[in-house]
């Protein structure tokens, strides 16, 4: 079956300044100037959605990029700089946030720390009581993760040893739709957004995410992109894949209640029974692999599971405040 939608595209334009930092990025990245160096000034001093909207378009020149902006840009020496900048804060406030498990071990113990963690659940409201209009505004913000979805794990591949690669890549084969375009989890999500009447292009919603969205993906690019992080991104991977199946079953049967295309529906219905499968590939084979050869990475697998729980705890509880929903009532 022909795609609806095409699945790539340099269409993707910059997104709406947040503040110094990005006025100055932004206006550097569109004239092409090779004179970064009062991005680089003012990259200290940026917090909040400055800082965080900077770091994600420095991300996405690793990524697809920007229309305006020339490939070359990918590597200048001084934008790397900017990048190192915000990243090293990052990962400090990530790292401050977390207290390493005492007497778990990872393999024995991984599944019942999770249950432990006692995190928001939006999906539960998208199930029961969430409207058209708010679940319209949470896939217009998730798209920024889900139009690219298993990307930013692909870079792991070339880092691992043997067993956990490969396990590695069996599980991103069925993410990437065991070959079949256009059975792409990404590209799945792309075709619901559509046959929903919302904008399906990459990007198109970045200037409505919170800065909680764009702090998940930064640290989802982060730790991707970093050798040194690949315990942390696996340990990522390993609790978002043990806490995907169930939530994907209230949000198919939520948008179900609501009347959304029954290409919106697919998209999560699929997650239901492979992200069963993921979590134990995830957990079991790929993270018990790595462990295996390369034990004194464990605090970081940890650390890499505590930062996406979380960060998507973060996420809810600002989702929930802006519709004004209280979050005794998704409990």
């Amino acid at each position: 079956m022909a795609s609806a939608v095409v699945g790539y595209s340099r269409d993707m334009h910059l997104p709406t300044a947040r503040g110094p930092l990005t006025e100055e990025l932004f206006a550097a990245l569109r004239s092409g100037s090779e004179d970064f160096f009062t991005v680089l000034a003012a990259a200290p001093t940026a917090t909040g959605d400055d800082a965080a909207l900077a770091l994600w378009a420095l991300h996405e020149l690793q990524y697809r990029g920007f229309a305006e902006v020339d490939d070359a840009l990918e590597w200048e020496p001084q934008l790397l700089r900017v990048r190192s900048v915000l990243e090293r804060d990052l990962e400090a406030r990530l790292r401050s946030r977390f207290t390493p498990p005492q007497g778990l071990s990872f393999a024995e113990d991984f599944f019942g720390w999770v249950d432990e963690q006692d995190g928001v659940s939006l999906a539960r409201h998208v199930h029961r009581d969430a409207d058209r209009e708010q679940v319209e505004e949470l896939l217009r913000v998730r798209s920024v993760y889900h139009l690219k979805e298993a990307d930013p794990v692909a870079w792991l591949v070339p880092r691992l040893g043997v067993r956990a690669k490969a396990a590695l890549v069996e599980l991103q084969y069925d993410e990437y739709g065991g070959g079949d375009p256009n059975r792409l989890h990404h590209h799945l999500f792309e075709l619901g957004l559509a046959a929903s009447g919302l904008d399906a292009s990459y990007g198109a919603h970045v200037d409505l995410t919170p800065l909680e969205v764009l702090e998940q993906n930064n640290a989802l690019s982060m730790l991707g992109l970093h050798r040194r992080l690949r315990g942390a991104a696996l340990g990522h991977l390993a609790a978002f894949e043990a806490t995907s199946s169930l939530p994907s079953r209230r949000m198919a049967q939520g948008l179900e209640r609501l009347g959304f295309a029954p290409e919106m529906v697919a998209y999560y219905a699929e997650h239901v029974e492979a992200d069963a499968v993921h979590e134990q590939l995830a957990v079991r084979t790929i993270v018990g692999a790595l462990l295996e050869e390369e034990p004194e990475l464990e605090e970081d697998v940890w650390f890499g599971a505590f930062t996406c729980l979380d960060l998507e705890d973060r996420f809810a509880r600002t989702m929930l405040a802006r519709w004004g929903v209280g979050e005794e009532q998704v409990a």
